[in-house]
């Protein structure tokens, strides 16, 4: 088109000019009124469309946002208790491996003599060593208990090297000595460099409360007494004979979780822990709600003025929460938690709503200014067009009667089409695309184009949001096919052995999650003698799965070679330790099945206790000695035991899940139960009991989320 003298000429002005010529007044005025009343019904159309599209959009976007941020959230906080979870976790475990260690020093002490510990050296600075301390009024030479308690040194030592987590590990024995563990000797030194001997043990936190609660004991967050670096201590009670006769332990340092929750907000967002207490104990953020606060300002968040954040911080402690926005001083954020199951505290996680809507705010921001270049394209040449038509109608008044008709059905011909089209455009049906009707070589081209980039651009932004979507539909069904093939690594054909009568054997596993840590494997190594396995690897998900099926392999392969059941566990957690960066490690229970005599040969290490029951009686925890776990120490030994399946009688083997199952009100199934359970029909067959047992974990459980894995296994002689 080009502009001379005022006139478009080639564009809407000349055709109006060309064709007023041949038309007559009323057919002029007719056209006027026409165009001007479809145009104004067209600017109502766009504007409704434009604002669907807005909506649309804005919805579309918001949900996928939200969606994915509660996926994306769900995972890290999860992620981030489980790690700090870990900490706290090894260190129960080596709390209860030293207490076991412990109490069967006491128990044999015969087989033991005292070991050389003292006081520490400054030479010793930086070089694990163990050492003596005792209270300013105990004599360490009239002890009663510390020659036996001398022998926890290597062990101690050993899981204090082996460890990323303990920063020492003791044993305080109930005279007032305490032999301990660590590589800061230097520190038990005063100004004139004299050693500090004295202290004062039975008055430690503590050793008071694991010797009041006779278990595993989490203290709070204390200052160590000599390098005053905050930590907690995990304790145990140590019993001969029914006597307290030692508390063991050992110290956690938290400044690798503070370090990290420090560097929690380069993402974005933030990371904080919050105790048992509600109180707020780490936290990146200096000002608010969620400052971090010496102890002595420490408030509980749950009985606060924020209902809605004391509600949450609740629920957090409880159990995994979904996404959730809570307002804290004035702003939304989205708030995702996840419990610390160890010592009961929880992590959460948190992003403040308007940087996580910044996304879908630019995209309309974005929209809105390109809708407005098109309504401003529209407005500038509506206004010349009417115009234009008002002068030269006044000046062809008389001219234009004979050719108005005409000019009325060429202009208002392609509007009414783009009128329609838009009018049309809904549901997933959002694109306008340019036709031949609007290719008109004027305003009304140039306002169609306007409209069909908009509507490529939006079309554009929804079809990114699909693909978002899809992805998370993609790793959906990789999971589904990991569940798939780790239930097909199992055997789970039953009757497994149809040709066998003299023996009846089922099992089940239920995963936790999408695949699981746990495992069951029987097999026949002989025809005389039948191979039963059960275990339960530290951990959870993906991970703990491919450590499960490597793990099974060992077992099988090393069993069917021949040789006790102690003997398979020392060469399957030889092989396992050569290569475990990752430091997980399994427990195992595995026992042979003489078919015909019932007698059965078994090694535990560090599993659950197994159920026995004798023809026409009732089930019974058998306590065999545990060994150490494998995967945990290089070089460990483990002893056989025996004991006699009778014809009738059963077994049934389980992993902590089935123990440990816990309802809305934190409270654990237990032996107890399990028991109770199996009692109902002693007699069943396997299948049958083991079915017993998982109808009443889900009734004691009920609507409460599954933590563990479910795996359950029992033969029966006939």
């Amino acid at each position: 088109m080009i502009k001379k003298f005022g006139i478009t000429l080639g564009g809407l002005q000349q055709k109006i000019l060309n064709l007023v010529l041949i038309f007559i007044l009323l057919i002029i005025g007719l056209f006027v009124s026409v165009s001007m009343y479809l145009s104004k019904d067209l600017s109502k159309i766009v504007e409704k469309s434009a604002k669907e599209q807005k909506q649309s959009m804005s919805q579309v976007s918001t949900e996928t946002m939200s969606a994915t941020l509660s996926v994306t959230m769900k995972q890290s906080v999860g992620m981030q208790a489980y790690m700090a979870n870990s900490i706290f976790s090894e260190a129960r475990s080596n709390v209860t491996s030293m207490k076991e260690y412990a109490e069967y020093i006491f128990a044999h002490p015969d087989e033991y003599s005292e070991k050389k510990v003292d006081y520490p050296q400054a030479s010793n600075d930086g070089i694990p060593s163990a050492q003596l301390q005792h209270e300013s009024a105990v004599d360490p030479e009239t002890d009663r208990y510390l020659p036996l308690a001398s022998n926890m040194s290597e062990i101690m030592l050993s899981m204090y090297k082996n460890s990323n987590v303990l920063n020492s590990s003791f044993i305080a024995t109930a005279d007032g000595s305490i032999i301990f563990v660590d590589d800061r000797a230097g520190a038990y030194f005063d100004e004139s460099g004299n050693v500090e001997k004295f202290f004062e043990v039975r008055e430690r936190p503590w050793y008071k409360g694991a010797a009041e609660k006779g278990g595993i004991y989490f203290t709070g967050i204390e200052l160590d007494a000599f390098t005053d670096i905050p930590g907690l201590v995990c304790a145990a009670p140590v019993y001969a004979d029914g006597e307290l006769v030692a508390v063991v332990g050992a110290d956690i340092f938290l400044t690798s979780i503070s370090d990290y929750v420090k560097d929690s907000t380069k993402n974005g967002g933030f990371t904080c822990i919050v105790n048992e207490n509600g109180e707020l104990i780490f936290s990146p953020l200096t000002e608010g709600t969620f400052k971090a606060v010496t102890s002595a300002q420490t408030e509980d968040l749950r009985n606060g003025e924020n209902k809605d954040l004391g509600g949450f911080v609740t629920k957090a402690l409880s159990e995994p929460t979904e996404l959730e926005t809570v307002n804290v001083d004035g702003k939304d954020y989205y708030l995702c938690g996840a419990p610390m199951e160890s010592v009961n505290w929880t992590v959460i996680t948190g992003v403040e709503k308007a940087i996580s809507d910044q996304p879908t705010t630019a995209m309309i921001a974005a929209y809105d200014s390109i809708n407005a270049e098109a309504q401003a394209d529209y407005n500038a040449g509506a206004e010349h067009s009417q115009k234009t038509i008002l002068i030269w109608t006044a000046i062809l008044l008389i001219l234009a009667s004979v050719g108005a008709l005409t000019v009325a059905g060429r202009i208002v011909k392609p509007i009414e089409h783009m009128t329609k089209r838009m009018a049309d455009l809904s549901g997933s049906d959002l694109e306008f695309k340019m036709e031949d009707s609007y290719k008109t070589n004027d305003e009304i081209e140039v306002l169609a184009q306007s409209f069909a980039t908009l509507s490529k651009r939006t079309v554009m932004y929804i079809s990114q949001i699909t693909k978002i979507t899809a992805e998370k539909e993609r790793i959906g069904a990789e999971l589904e096919l990991a569940t798939r093939i780790q239930a097909d690594m199992l055997p789970n054909i039953f009757p497994a052995f149809p040709e066998r009568p003299e023996f009846d054997i089922y099992a089940t596993m239920t995963p936790a999650k999408e695949v699981g840590g746990d495992f069951y494997d029987f097999f026949l190594i002989d025809d005389d003698h039948l191979g039963m396995v059960m275990a339960d690897v530290s951990g959870k998900g993906v991970p703990a799965a491919l450590f499960m099926m490597m793990s099974k392999i060992l077992v099988n392969n090393y069993a069917m070679m021949g040789g006790s059941p102690a003997k398979v566990l020392e060469q399957v957690n030889t092989q396992i330790c050569c290569n475990n960066d990752e430091e997980m490690f399994v427990t195992v229970w595995f026992g042979v099945l003489d078919i015909n005599t019932g007698k059965v040969t078994a090694a535990n290490a560090g599993h659950e206790y197994p159920i026995i029951r004798k023809a026409d009686g009732s089930f019974e925890l058998l306590k065999d000695k545990h060994g150490f776990v494998i995967g945990g120490m290089e070089g460990m030994r483990y002893k056989d035991y025996e004991f006699t399946l009778e014809k009738g009688g059963s077994l049934f083997l389980y992993t902590d899940g089935v123990a440990e199952a816990t309802n809305g009100k934190n409270e654990l199934f237990g032996t107890d139960r399990m028991l109770e359970a199996l009692n109902k029909a002693p007699d069943a067959p396997p299948k049958e009991l083991l079915s017993n047992m998982k109808q009443s974990v889900d009734e004691f459980v009920g609507d409460a989320p599954q933590f563990d894995d479910l795996t359950m296994l029992s033969v029966k002689l006939i």
